[in-house]
């Protein structure tokens, strides 16, 4: 009688965590990070319907990489959860912190139980009622929760990304600025630079000063003036930069009340 092929529980771990890791390094990266008007979300994503950013609730964005169907489970079980429990209690009691709970229980079930790791990783964002109040998840493969500060880079070159946010981040920076820091930095993916254009880019905001539904899209001409107005303040040097605040500020502002940035329904598709 054969003996039963053993495999010790640590080399097991380690090759779900190799395994999802390859997986996600194969997909583009997201970044998220606070702006002087709440919390910018921004991917390097070609396709216009599917979506790595989408809105959960009222306050609190999702951001994924990795596998589509496997994030898209998850953002779906999450607007399920947030809409039942705002509807038996009320709306405030849906927090980002519950969702990311939630999420990195049911990522490490899967990651410890199934032969199979889901190869994604995400962030949840919630904004508050002042930038110290932001709050910002990021959850990994294996259910491991971290709560960023400012910022943060996920997908398979998040290192890279991240060092290249670090050098450039600025808290209470007007929305084109911010962007040109989010494009800098994913545009360095890998170690190598190239251009970022609008058809590149998924881009949303949530905005605080926005009433009841905090989520906005940017596309369309909204994007590619931000991006314009960035890059032009970025050439500007520092003292471009502060001294161009102002209208950078007001350009984020007409952003906010142009209808080109158009909510996405939070409905289960």
């Amino acid at each position: 009688m054969s003996m039963p092929f053993y495999v010790a529980p640590e080399q097991q771990m380690k090759d779900k965590a190799d395994y999802a890791r390859k997986g996600i390094a194969r997909g583009r990266s997201a970044v998220v990070l606070q702006y002087e008007g709440g919390i910018l979300m921004v991917a390097d994503n070609m396709s216009r319907t599917l979506h790595k950013i989408s809105e959960l609730y009222d306050r609190i964005g999702f951001a994924a990489v990795g596998r589509y169907p496997e994030f898209e489970n998850l953002r779906l079980m999450g607007v399920r959860f947030a809409d039942v429990r705002g509807y038996q209690y009320d709306r405030r009691d849906v927090s980002g912190r519950q969702l990311a709970n939630i999420y990195a229980q049911t990522l490490g079930t899967v990651f410890s139980e199934s032969l199979k790791p889901w190869e994604v990783e995400i962030v949840v964002a919630e904004v508050g009622d002042a930038a110290a109040d932001d709050e910002i998840y990021r959850i990994t493969f294996d259910g491991s929760i971290v709560d960023e500060r400012g910022f943060v880079a996920v997908g398979g070159s998040s290192e890279s990304v991240a060092a290249a946010l670090k050098e450039r981040f600025v808290a209470d920076a007007p929305l084109s600025a911010a962007l040109n820091t989010a494009t800098h930095a994913l545009a360095r993916e890998n170690g190598s630079e190239r251009e970022l254009e609008a058809g590149n880019l998924e881009v949303a905001v949530l905005e605080r000063a926005r009433e009841h539904r905090k989520f906005r899209r940017i596309h369309g001409r909204r994007l590619t003036a931000l991006l314009e107005e960035g890059r032009a303040g970025g050439r500007g040097g520092s003292g471009g930069a502060k001294g161009g605040g102002t209208a950078a500020k007001g350009s984020s502002d007409d952003a906010s009340t142009g209808r080109d940035g158009t909510d996405e329904d939070q409905t289960d598709e």
